[in-house]
């Protein structure tokens, strides 16, 4: 079982930034895939960013450009920058991870993440960008 603990989630103005961070119990942290999906009210969950085990990485096409989704294997954590921040993005964001998804690219990052899921999810941290 691994558990996920995000934190960095909070309130901002149009065009701010916010950094999520997201620290994983797992020590072999290298070899997961980590994600971030979000949340917003009354909508479905959809993925945000995701980076594989071997570094390719994906966004989804509304925050390419201005979220980046980066890992730092020392300390077992994933991180979400945030930037230009727009009131669409406001979301309950969530890390997720799973073993494996040793990949290159991002369209077959893609392709698994949206065929075969996520195995450990945080509890999330709410984003509210207000306009």
């Amino acid at each position: 079982q691994v558990s996920l603990v995000e934190s960095g989630g909070g309130s901002v103005q149009t065009g701010g930034s916010l950094r999520l961070s997201c620290t994983a119990s797992e020590e072999a942290f290298k070899n997961y895939t980590m994600g971030w999906f979000r949340q917003a009210p009354g909508k479905e969950r959809e993925v945000v960013a995701a980076i594989s085990s071997r570094g390719a990485t994906y966004s989804t096409d509304s925050v390419k450009g201005r979220f980046t989704i980066s890992r730092d294997h020392a300390k077992n954590t994933v991180y979400l920058q945030m930037n230009s921040l727009k009131p669409e993005d406001t979301a309950v964001y969530y890390c997720a991870a799973v073993r494996g998804y040793a990949v290159d690219a991002a369209e077959d990052l893609w392709t698994l993440i949206s065929s075969l899921g996520m195995d450990y999810w945080g509890t999330g941290t709410l984003v509210t960008v207000s306009s």
